[in-house]
């Protein structure tokens, strides 16, 4: 096969892997909030959703492995452990919520049912196709992808070119931050370096045998993923905020982007997008719980029991979870990502800089340095606010989320700064 078209492949490959449709509800009701600052908000939300994804696929092509070895070098038990909560969470929340997006976006606005009735259906099919693991999920994701990315451009171009342009200001402080922090919510970055390891199996079984050529291909199919990810988010973030006068302040995350699409498509486009994010959904909630499964059996050596048990967990999991509204998993789901998210994020930027500056003292400094300045953002969700405050005024950069950042970059930056030199003079 031609390079250049592998390399295209590859790349639309890895944007279909990172596109999870739940996602597409939360670029525009940040555009909505932002407003006039929709570009600020545009910054801070493709760092976390964009920029660490990537780098996570930029670290797997360094790497070369698997997920465990993202924590190795901290320890082995660590990275057990990550990698066990990293799929607990992957089962316990991004799956069920997408339950939810497809009653609310596709069931509820046609049929009076019970959101329960929706996610016990939906998660009885998941349980069926996924311990029959069926091929169809993956031939119906590969035509989904490319209709629906046509339909979201459609939108976007739609929208910029017929809206009034009338903005509403910002209602965001911070809205870089508040990019930063919403990007949390795509989950990206975690599935930055679980997908990253699917692409290395994937290249196993190609023409790509050498560690240098898939090393190239996934670094060039990362930035063709990037690209895409950076021009629906930031076009659907575009969108928002310039229809964001139309729409009521009350109005959830699915609300917004049926009404966007029904005011650049009409009804029929609607339902039509409806239809397919539904679908598209449904192959995401079947994509973690049979990865899921998959590292459960691994674990238990090839034990087709607990693949069947891990799967029978996660859609009951799923069904109890994604019986309830969007809105609400999502604020359920924040403590959880301020506690991974910073850790993941900091195994990933350790995961790509040269071996000589990311030792195992420096990942086990940096990690745990990480981990302690960042029990008061997650903490900051679970009890009141206010019993934080005096802890919070001590650390920088605290009081929006990212109390970890400094300390863990001046960790990363001392610990090389005084090895580095002793290494020198030996």
């Amino acid at each position: 096969m031609n390079k250049t078209k592998e390399i295209w492949i590859a790349g639309f490959a890895l944007f279909s892997l990172f596109f999870g449709a739940g996602n597409l509800i939360l670029p525009p009701t940040l555009g909505v909030k932002a407003g006039l600052d929709w570009w600020i908000v545009v910054l801070g939300f493709v760092l976390t959703a964009v920029t660490i994804p990537i780098l996570a696929i930029f670290a797997h092509a360094k790497l070369q492995g698997t997920l465990y070895d993202f924590g190795k070098k901290v320890s082995p038990i660590f990275s057990t452990v990550y990698c066990f909560l990293i799929y607990i969470i992957a089962i316990a929340i991004p799956s069920p919520r997408t339950a939810a997006v497809t009653h609310e976006m596709t069931v509820e606005p046609f049929f009076e049912t019970s959101p329960l009735l929706t996610s016990v259906v939906y998660f009885v099919l998941v349980f069926i196709f996924a311990i029959n693991r069926s091929r169809v999920i993956g031939l119906i994701g590969k035509f989904l992808t490319p209709i629906i990315v046509l339909i979201l451009l459609i939108i976007i171009c739609i929208a910029t070119f017929t809206s009034s342009g009338t903005m509403n200001p910002s209602t965001f402080t911070t809205p870089f931050v508040d990019g930063i922090l919403e990007g949390y919510q795509t989950f990206d970055a975690i599935g930055g370096v679980v997908v990253g390891a699917v692409i290395i199996i994937s290249l196993n079984y190609s023409s790509h045998t050498t560690f240098d050529a898939k090393r190239r291909l996934i670094r060039k199919a990362g930035l063709i993923a990037g690209t895409g990810l950076l021009l629906i988010y930031g076009g659907l973030i575009l969108s928002g905020s310039l229809f964001s006068s139309t729409f009521a302040e009350e109005a959830s995350r699915t609300q917004v982007l049926s009404e966007l699409s029904t005011q650049t498509l009409g009804n029929f486009g609607t339902t039509f997008l409806s239809v397919l994010v539904a679908l598209a959904c449904f192959t995401t909630a079947v994509g973690i719980v049979t990865g899921t499964a998959d590292y459960i059996k691994g674990i238990c050596k090839d034990s087709k029991i607990a693949y069947i048990t891990t799967a029978a967990v996660g859609s009951i999991l799923g069904i109890i979870v994604g019986s309830y509204n969007v809105g609400f998993i999502i604020d359920v789901a924040v403590p959880a990502l301020m506690f991974l998210y910073p850790i993941t994020i900091v195994l990933i930027l350790l995961n790509i800089v040269p071996d000589k500056y990311a030792s195992k003292l420096v990942f086990r400094s940096v990690v745990l340095i990480t981990f302690i300045f960042s029990i008061t953002d997650f903490l900051g969700f679970i009890i009141p606010r206010e019993s934080l405050t005096g802890i919070k005024s001590i650390i920088p950069l605290a009081k929006y989320s990212l109390g970890w950042v400094l300390p863990a970059f001046i960790t990363f930056i001392l610990l090389n700064l005084v090895f580095g030199v002793k290494l020198k003079n030996k």
